[in-house]
């Protein structure tokens, strides 16, 4: 998960290549990568679970109207880039659809990313229900429910040729800027809006800082994530193998032109 984008790719062997996006909010790795490829196929399994687990909180009124809305927004706009801007050209094979791989440094970002940004507030949010504290329900679920459907989205869209690199890799992009200021109102509900009780116990303070230091976590790996990885080198990377995809088929395309227009020619013309 990167971003921290937590996405895997459709997968039907242990062979096939294992997509980790947002850093990461959108990273791919390979075969040779066993302990992230470990993480993300648990992840695989219980995606929709955690999906319709968001889906129990947004129908609870915990995630704010536009955050419900925005996957349908940013689906329907991935859409439109895909037929209009950046369609893709010739079906990429699911082995050779990588757009970035990381060294082992990279590898264990991506964990500390999904530690921080799933695990962690998942945690949270449960602790939340199991102490009756709503406050901190509200205020991580709408980070939760974002980040389930960024990884659903990636997963699809990496398993479709219909989806060029760009607009793959703009799926992190869109849902960690919209997840940075949804961690922002986060951040506002547990260090301003939330008061320690005056008479709270060793185990209260501990869950109090616990939430305030989740929230700066997520805020600070996803800014770096966003400013430090995928705008300078993940965006750049996707444009640059869709545009090489490009200038393959054209060529390749009026090399079969001069062919077929050779192959018409006249039999005296040929022989002359």
């Amino acid at each position: 998960m990167s971003g921290v984008t937590l996405a895997v790719a459709p997968q039907k062997n242990p062979d096939e290549t294992t997509t980790v996006s947002s850093a990461p909010n959108s990273q791919h790795h390979n075969r040779q990568q066993p302990a992230i490829g470990g993480i993300m196929g648990s992840l695989r399994v219980i995606e929709l679970q955690l999906v319709a687990f968001i889906m129990v909180f947004s129908a609870s009124g915990l995630v704010p109207l536009l955050d419900l809305v925005f996957p349908a927004l940013a689906s329907a706009y991935l859409l439109a880039l895909s037929r209009l801007a950046f369609p893709s050209y010739g079906g990429t094979p699911a082995g050779s659809r990588e757009i970035f791989q990381g060294n082992a440094l990279f590898r264990f970002y991506v964990m500390v990313g999904t530690i921080i940004s799933l695990f962690l507030p998942l945690a949270y949010v449960l602790g939340g229900f199991a102490r009756g504290d709503e406050h901190a329900v509200r205020s991580a679920t709408p980070h939760l429910f974002l980040l389930s459907f960024q990884i659903l989205t990636e997963n699809v869209i990496s398993g479709l040729s219909l989806f060029s690199p760009p607009v793959r890799a703009l799926v992190p992009l869109l849902y960690t800027v919209r997840r940075i200021f949804v961690i922002m109102d986060w951040i506002q509900d547990v260090w301003i809006n939330n008061a320690l009780p005056a008479d709270a116990q060793y185990k209260d303070f501990a869950w109090y800082w616990f939430g305030r230091a989740l929230a700066i976590a997520n805020l600070v790996y996803f800014s770096i994530n966003l400013f430090g990885f995928l705008i300078p080198k993940f965006l750049p990377k996707a444009f640059d193998k869709y545009f090489r995809e490009r200038e393959e088929v054209q060529a390749k395309t009026a090399e079969d032109k001069r062919s077929a227009a050779a192959s018409n020619l006249p039999t005296d013309k040929k022989e002359s």
